[in-house]
């Protein structure tokens, strides 16, 4: 099923003000509704390459299978989708390349990279996310963050240890506690959310909500959704006006139209038994 018709894509990134080069990597194949966004992390270019692998591995690994396989189609074992067991297993094997390349080239050693990857189907969105990259959603005039950052400052939030106002002007913002590639296996924690025509979906890199106030993103996104290509521009120049101490990366997915699941005929005696 192309979504092409369905789902209207825009993405920016760039190096910000600071750092030479850019860590993060952004791809988007718009037939299979599918979006990733990774923010490298490693010495020299070692999370420039990080992020590059786990991009291109989880695209065109999922491209070929959803050649032959759809989200919606159900496992007759378990009766249940296979959206979040692709998307796994795919996330998976990029972590696997990751840690392989690092391990037996010195120059990668350490490197790693947060994830957030989307799939779009059956008029329902999928998002696997490792890292402090994240997910928001603007929907009716209402924006909010999607995913939980793992990281030390969220566990220290959830503690009770600093507030979410002390968050913000805290030191070591980016340590985090999930990533991709650092460790030989890894569990990406996954969550599937119904989509509403009109809604857009905001994926971006720390350079972003680290250095633009989520409330200045939303309201930017309200302004000037009209035009996702010029609001995911307009979302970049701000994090480098604001210091664009880190790379910045935006990718913006707008839900046009509804875009509904062929059902099977096994898929249709299932549903009817839950």
């Amino acid at each position: 099923m192309d979504l092409s018709q369905s789902l209207e894509i825009a993405t920016c990134t760039d190096p910000g003000m600071v750092r030479s080069h850019n860590e993060d990597s952004i791809a988007a194949d718009h037939a299979n509704g599918l979006v990733v966004l990774a923010d490298g992390m490693g010495g020299y270019n070692a999370g420039e390459v990080a992020s590059g692998m786990a991009t291109t591995v989880i695209v065109t690994e999922m491209r070929q299978i959803l050649q032959n396989a759809k989200p919606y189609d159900v496992d007759t074992r378990t009766s249940e989708e296979i959206a979040a067991r692709l998307v796994r297993e795919q996330v998976l094997k990029a972590n696997s390349s990751i840690y392989q390349a690092a391990q037996s080239q010195p120059q990668y050693a350490g490197m790693g990279t947060t994830l957030v990857v989307c799939l779009y189907y059956d008029n329902r969105m999928l998002v696997a996310h490792l890292g402090d990259s994240r997910l928001y959603l603007l929907r009716d005039g209402k924006f909010t963050q999607v995913t939980r950052d793992h990281s030390l400052l969220q566990e220290q939030i959830d503690s009770g240890i600093i507030t979410p106002e002390q968050a913000k002007r805290a030191q070591h913002k980016n340590l985090v506690t999930k990533a991709l590639g650092i460790d030989p296996t890894v569990e990406p924690e996954i969550h599937e959310y119904s989509t509403r025509s009109g809604d857009v979906y905001l994926l971006c890199s720390d350079g972003l909500c680290d250095m633009v106030e989520d409330e200045d993103i939303g309201m930017t996104l309200q302004t000037l959704g009209g035009n996702l290509k010029l609001a995911a521009q307009q979302l970049v120049q701000m994090a480098n006006d604001n210091g664009g101490r880190d790379n910045v990366s935006v990718i913006l997915v707008r839900v046009l139209r509804e875009y509904p699941g062929p059902r099977g005929v096994m898929a249709k005696v299932f549903g009817w038994l839950k």
